[in-house]
């Protein structure tokens, strides 16, 4: 349940910075909503004069340098690197091993007011264990339904097991922060404790209709009043990218100048670049760019099942799109049918592909659903995400519920 403000406004801004603990198996600069939503919540609680101690996987062989910076001088954010293993069906990803006697020695020597485990890997489970023999409060996140992930990788079987897993882990934590009360409200019915929701904003001025690019759109053989639709996200097997090139198609048959743009590298690219020659495959974006893309579509196609939020929803929005999506997750939180976007009841994909195909013959529509977005997603910023967050924080670390 959200929290009141007057009880968030019973900690005063006077009072004394934290030292934070972060653990985490993703991290910028890799592309993904964890390591997007976990990068944003330190950048914000360094800007408040917090300190941080992050723990990750080392990403590659320059990371080695994290460790050495650190080591000079007393930065608001330090950072200690441990060992993990390249995810096999993704390998841009790794899994954080344990790393219970290095964190050992981290904690003793500089023991945090408060941890925050964002993700639930081994990595994750041995700092939870640590803590807990350090008498050191801990938030969990749960950021992604692994467990229905298990479906689409010919391991469906495990889908229990690892929701079981799930649900030990942080039930070892002091709580377990959602995104989103249906969430919250799922967790609880199935036995998870002490559940919070912690919503997400979006930079309203990085992701802007006024980034729209019409030499990218040339670039993509549109005119002016063609419509370029747009995907970005992973491309993996549990994203449902198929229903989106269906989609794309339905609506090509209304509109034959219309382009599908996918924004965005995985597993499943050999595989669609193979399939789909028409489609537009411009790989991961960051940035400024990556808001160019998003401003220079008409048309946002989301048609992931599995998501626990979709950071990606906000973004297009934010952009001034028309957000066609299922009625779960962001779309369901901050999106009225018909106003903001089109939303289709969770697994119809009959429907996704006849809602998309209609919008292509209403220009007028897309304009008046890009407009309303774009007014919702500036409501939507990351100040108060971290101004709850950070009352999570200051009520654990007091040891108070």
């Amino acid at each position: 349940m959200q929290t009141s403000e007057t009880a968030m406004n019973a900690f005063s801004p006077a009072q004394r910075h934290l030292h934070l603990g972060v653990v985490t198996e993703t991290y910028p600069p890799e592309i993904n909503g964890v390591a997007m939503t976990v990068g944003r919540l330190v950048d914000e609680m360094t800007r408040r004069g917090h300190r941080i101690q992050l723990v990750r996987p080392r990403q590659g062989d320059s990371d080695a340098a994290a460790d050495i910076l650190d080591e000079a001088f007393d930065p608001p954010l330090t950072t200690t690197l441990v060992s993990g293993v390249t995810m096999p069906w993704y390998r841009e990803l790794r899994l954080g091993l344990p790393a219970g006697q290095r964190l050992r020695q981290l904690w003793r020597r500089e023991r945090p007011d408060v941890l925050y485990v964002a993700t639930e890997g081994l990595l994750g489970w041995s700092a939870i264990r640590e803590a807990a023999r350090q008498n050191i409060p801990v938030i969990s996140g749960f950021h992604t339904n692994f467990h229905s992930y298990s479906q689409h990788y010919q391991i469906g079987f495990l889908q229990r097991p690892i929701y079981d897993y799930l649900r030990r882990l942080h039930n070892r934590t002091a709580c377990t922060l959602v995104p989103t009360e249906a969430q919250r409200k799922t967790l609880l019915a199935d036995q998870f404790r002490n559940v919070e929701v912690l919503g997400r904003g979006v930079d309203s001025r990085l992701f802007s209709p006024a980034r729209r690019n019409e030499d990218l759109r040339r670039a993509w053989g549109l005119g002016r009043r063609d419509q370029a639709v747009l995907y970005v996200g992973r491309l993996a097997a549990e994203k449902n990218l198929p229903l989106a090139v269906h989609a794309f198609r339905a609506m090509r048959e209304r509109n034959p100048n219309l382009r599908l743009i996918i924004v965005g590298d995985g597993p499943f690219y050999q595989e669609l670049y193979a399939n789909e020659r028409d489609v537009i495959f411009c790989g991961v974006q960051t940035g400024v760019q990556l808001a160019e893309h998003y401003a220079s579509a008409d048309i946002f196609l989301f048609p992931s099942e599995t998501e626990t939020f979709g950071n990606v929803t906000l973004e297009a929005m934010a952009s001034g799109l028309a957000v066609v999506a299922f009625d779960y997750a962001a779309a369901h939180l901050h999106i009225e049918p018909g106003q903001e976007g089109l939303l289709v009841p969770l697994g119809e994909h009959d429907a996704f592909i006849a809602t998309a195909a209609a919008l292509t013959e209403q220009p007028e529509r897309v304009e008046q659903l890009s407009i309303a977005a774009r007014r919702k997603a500036q409501r939507l910023d990351w100040q108060g995400v971290a101004d709850r967050f950070e009352w999570l924080l200051r009520t654990h670390s007091a040891g108070r519920s």
